[in-house]
């Protein structure tokens, strides 16, 4: 894949960006920002006050190049920032990491031996859609092969689909029929997740302690539920939820008082979920929601070699907390259906975003048309319970500590004591724009965020090659 030409004028941005003498220090703010795609353009300066109890001028961005001090967006979408999102899946691998292995960020070991459980929570069905199947041998089977005698629905469309798909396939997820699809019960659906994952939450409580034969009142003194999800989109554009789900004690990360092992734990979530109701207004009159019937869990095994190991389960989580509903052509901004011409949307996803435009001026559904932009969910992407492990705050700020540790011994290397002993007194700053000033700017910046990836998939895979002679050994 060849990158698209640039026009004369970001070329000429381009050679006069590296012919100014202070292109060393920009490209060091660029670097220091993480090549974020649309830095944040700040101005100010630091006071300090010295070893002699005076106050000095620390730093000012009058001597930074277009006197502007360059941070990242910190947008967690991929689509946005390549760059801030990979950090944010970064922390998030951390955070989830810690709580399923434990032994770090101040999650003991021993959580290692809690039941632990990661569980994926689907949405119903609201109409046959096109999408991959697989075969009892393992291959790629007909997308929805006819049962009997093929009949067509009652809008004269066909009822099954006999092509193969691909994973690339733009029909993937589609309804068959868009008048046969239940578009209300969708957007429902989006909407009420968080409640519904809330009143999960409730009844896996009481689904335990009837398993475990307590009352649902003595539970919470003898065990507490800990969890972390995170939201994904299905590619017809309803949201599922990825868990993890540990069983604790009632202490901070305690062992549970109860005798329940982690088989005993899946099978309560699967149990809780197919109990779990929520009954709304629609206006065709009350619906009662609930979760798909294709819940998933697997026990996690701490064991290093077991095939499903809390670092995988980790990763794999953790990748789905930087996406959102950009694949279908929405973006992050608020729209409206005056918008929909101007953007790439399938018939299928404008479909979804109208309903949810009508849907919301029901009484029960203000707010709603705020959410068009994420297909009517509004909740968050990723959440845990308060004792699943450490915070993102938490990590965010070891990172500052961290590079503060690292600018402070790099003065001092530099010999420059005074400020490295220089305590902050007070930092003002002001908010002067968002992303580059240039497509010149940009370009480079977007260049050079490819030689940093290039460096480290290069020191990656040799890491791996050290560890594969090694293994060989």
């Amino acid at each position: 894949m060849t990158s698209p030409a640039l026009s004369p004028g970001t070329v000429e941005q381009i050679v006069r960006r590296a012919g100014r003498p202070d292109f060393d220090r920009w490209a060091e703010q660029v670097e220091h920002c993480g090549h974020c795609a649309r830095p944040v353009r700040l101005r100010g300066r630091l006071v300090g006050r010295g070893p002699d109890g005076r106050r000095q001028e620390v730093y000012s961005t009058d001597q930074e190049p277009d006197r502007v001090l360059l941070v990242r967006c910190g947008n967690r979408r991929a689509s946005v920032c390549p760059s801030c999102s990979r950090e944010y899946a970064g922390d998030m691998w951390q955070l989830l990491y810690a709580g399923a292995a434990g032994g770090r960020k101040g999650v003991p070991e021993s959580v290692r031996a809690h039941p632990l459980v990661f569980a994926t929570l689907t949405a119903p069905g609201f109409g046959p859609v096109h999408g991959t199947r697989t075969t009892r041998g393992g291959g790629t089977g007909r997308c929805r092969p006819p049962r009997g005698k093929p009949q067509l629905c009652e809008h004269g469309r066909p009822t099954w689909c006999t092509r193969v798909h691909t994973d690339d396939d733009p029909r993937l997820g589609q309804p068959l029929c868009g008048d046969c699809y239940d578009y209300p019960g969708h957007v429902a659906f989006n909407w009420h997740a968080p409640e519904l994952w809330r009143r999960f939450t409730i009844t896996m409580r009481r689904v335990l302690a009837r398993r475990a034969g307590v009352l649902v009142a003595d539970f919470r003194e003898l065990a507490r539920l800990s969890f972390v999800k995170v939201a994904e989109f299905q590619r017809r554009g309803v949201v599922h939820f990825h868990a993890l789900i540990r069983l604790d004690g009632p202490g901070d990360y305690a062992a549970p008082l109860l005798p329940l092992d982690a088989a005993t734990l899946a099978a309560a979530i699967e149990e809780a979920t197919a109990a779990v109701r929520l009954t709304v207004e629609l206006p065709g009159g009350p619906v009662a929601l609930r979760f798909g019937t294709q819940t998933d869990t697997q026990p996690i095994n701490g064991s290093p070699a077991a095939e499903l190991t809390p670092e995988r389960v980790a990763a794999y989580i953790a990748k789905y907390a930087t996406k959102s509903a950009e694949d279908f052509g929405l973006g992050g901004q608020r729209i409206t259906p005056a918008t929909l011409p101007y953007l790439d949307l399938s018939d299928h996803i404008e479909a979804v975003v109208r309903t949810a435009w009508e849907l919301g001026g029901h009484p029960d559904y203000v707010g709603l048309r705020r959410w068009l932009h994420m297909a009517g969910f509004r909740g968050h992407f990723a959440s845990k319970s308060r004792r699943y492990s450490t915070t993102l705050g938490a990590i965010r700020g070891e990172r500052r500590a961290y590079r503060q540790r690292q600018a402070a011994e790099h003065a001092r290397q530099l010999g420059d004591q005074d400020d490295a002993d220089t305590t902050l007194v007070v930092a003002r700053w002001k908010f002067t724009g968002l992303g580059y000033l240039t497509g010149g700017d940009a370009a480079l910046a977007l260049s050079a965020a490819a030689r940093a990836r290039e460096r480290r998939e290069a020191a990656t895979d040799a890491r791996q090659s050290t560890l594969d002679r090694e293994a060989a050994l």
